[in-house]
């Protein structure tokens, strides 16, 4: 009989644990009728438009565990704190050309025509369901706080994964936010965790949402996955076309490199400004997170004028050393002659003045 009792305890533990908020809920209802009627939606959970394995063919689940525990880099890290420029958070732009402020890995801020675009906000220490799982952030990377986006104009989600949709900040933040923009599926996760449903926008993929007369926000595919427990693909992911009065910008979120950024390209392009990943990838995960060289050809793809590299700089979520991805994006753009745009954490950047192009990360 001990060994029924343990049993059962341990059951009932796993799912208090499992049912925490941190993890979100599943869509149901009229938003799991519209995921249901999506075209990408079969065999019970949604597709890409490729074929996407989560690994290639003879590559298991434990090979690429055994690889985290034993393949890692000496340099994941940086040995000290990175260099970062104190922003300028809470004032509005009253400029036509964007600025952007980025915060490290995928979070940054877009200023334009008056309004405050907030993207992926990641704060925590950990992009984890627990504080004590997971890489831990780089020193430097904390000087802002999620408490110090007040009143937010747009916050933008791109997919549910921890490392974009971050229950700590999202508690902080989202209940001040104006509006909040995100992928299909996603505000299932956001009404669980006490947002108001009337400002949260969820979109598939081709739908557009005009949150004023010069702010267009289209969602686009993208090549990976989602989810929080052990169910995947149950809400969807994107990327985001972000157009103003006079300025087309990419917001990448995650992607492995395919064909659907070309064909974003001839339906959206020039864009502006291209912000995508270029960190967190390996061979044993090629089609859902780009390599460098890949995230230089998307931007190519894509007709970018300028490419941003974002998805580094404060977390380690792969074997790489910490700044690889940024040598190797600035070796291949340099090569291939597209401009790139470097900014230390927290550094502003203004579309129609001069570019940061530092090499930052070579400073000792």
């Amino acid at each position: 009989m001990t060994a029924v009792y343990i049993v059962i305890f341990l059951v009932t533990v796993f799912l208090i644990i499992t049912n925490l908020p941190v993890f979100g809920r599943l869509p149901r209802g009229q938003r799991l009728d519209r995921i249901h009627h999506l075209p990408i939606y079969s065999d019970g959970a949604l597709q890409n438009q490729s074929f996407t394995p989560m690994q290639p063919e003879g590559v298991s689940f434990f090979k690429i565990l055994k690889a985290f525990f034993f393949e890692q880099h000496p340099n994941k890290s940086p040995d000290k704190a990175l260099p970062f420029v104190t922003p300028d958070i809470a004032g509005n732009s009253k400029s036509v050309s964007p600025e952007i402020i980025w915060f490290g890995h995928s979070s940054y801020l877009i200023k334009v025509d008056g309004a405050r675009i907030l993207v992926d906000p990641i704060f925590s220490k950990t992009p984890s369901p627990f504080s004590f799982i997971g890489s831990k952030a780089f020193k430097g990377t904390d000087v802002v706080k999620a408490e110090d986006f007040k009143d937010i104009d747009v916050l933008l989600i791109t997919h549910d994964h921890y490392d974009h949709l971050d229950y700590q900040s999202i508690l902080k933040i989202a209940p001040q936010a104006k509006t909040i923009v995100t992928s299909l599926g996603v505000g299932s996760h956001l009404e669980r965790w006490g947002i108001k449903t009337e400002k949260i926008n969820e979109l598939s993929w081709s739908q557009s949402i005009n949150l004023s007369d010069h702010l267009k926000f289209t969602a686009v595919p993208a090549r990976h996955f989602t989810g929080r427990k052990f169910k995947r693909n149950q809400t969807l992911w994107s990327a985001f076309v972000l157009q103003t009065a006079n300025y087309k910008l990419f917001l990448g979120g995650d992607s492995g490199y395919d064909t659907h950024f070309a064909k974003i390209g001839e339906e959206f392009g020039p864009f502006d400004l291209a912000l995508l990943e270029c960190g967190q990838y390996n061979a044993y995960w090629p089609y859902i997170h780009m390599f460098p060289e890949d995230t230089v050809q998307a931007a190519i793809d894509l007709k970018a004028k300028v490419l941003m590299p974002v998805h580094w700089g404060k977390f380690s979520l792969a074997m790489h050393p910490w700044d690889e991805p940024i040598k190797r994006v600035v070796l291949a753009a340099s090569a291939k002659q597209l401009p790139l745009v470097t900014p230390k954490l927290g550094e502003t950047v203004k579309l129609d003045g001069d570019l940061p192009t530092e090499n930052w990360w070579l400073i000792k």
